[in-house]
């Protein structure tokens, strides 16, 4: 069977599943809150064809904090938030994007896995249909899990316009 491919729309915040046989076909995202753009240091999440270069956080428990790609051995919660005010949260699971054009989203001062962009999970109460991030893909913990489980490394992204 084929894997799904991904599309994120950014106008749209919305992450689609092409090709999958099963399952839900798209999830609301947020994504940069800085708009688009390919550039290390800019917050921007870029645009392309990427693919799913590693899948991290199997098995741990919905809201799992994540720092460096490690989990930390925290859940999140109100409270530990409250306690960390302004960090991005990274939750649940991480599915880390490498660009694959070059000199756009890949190699240099562009490249997408060097500027660790990743679609993740983030708190329930934070707004999902906006750009709202620091570049990543931002969902969901439930819808993130879910995604995680229907695909693997390789799987083609495309994040457009």
């Amino acid at each position: 069977m084929a894997r799904p491919q991904l599309r994120i729309i950014l106008t749209e915040q919305r992450l689609e599943v092409l090709g999958a046989t099963t399952g839900r076909t798209g999830y609301s995202v947020s994504t940069s809150r800085f708009g688009p753009g390919e550039r290390l240091g800019s917050g921007c999440t870029p645009r392309g064809r990427h693919v799913v270069r590693a899948c991290i956080g199997a098995g741990l428990p919905v809201a799992a904090v994540l720092r460096g790609r490690r989990p930390t051995g925290e859940v999140w919660t109100p409270a530990l938030a409250a306690s960390h005010p302004g960090r991005d949260w990274i939750l649940s699971r991480i599915l880390w994007l490498s660009g694959t054009e070059p000199g756009r989203n890949r190699l240099g001062e562009v490249d997408s896995m060097r500027r660790y962009i990743y679609i993740h999970g983030t708190p329930d109460s934070e707004p999902m249909g906006v750009p709202f991030s620091h570049g990543c893909i931002r969902m969901r913990n439930a819808d993130v899990i879910e995604l995680f489980d229907r695909i693997g490394p390789g799987t083609a992204v495309d994040i457009v316009p």
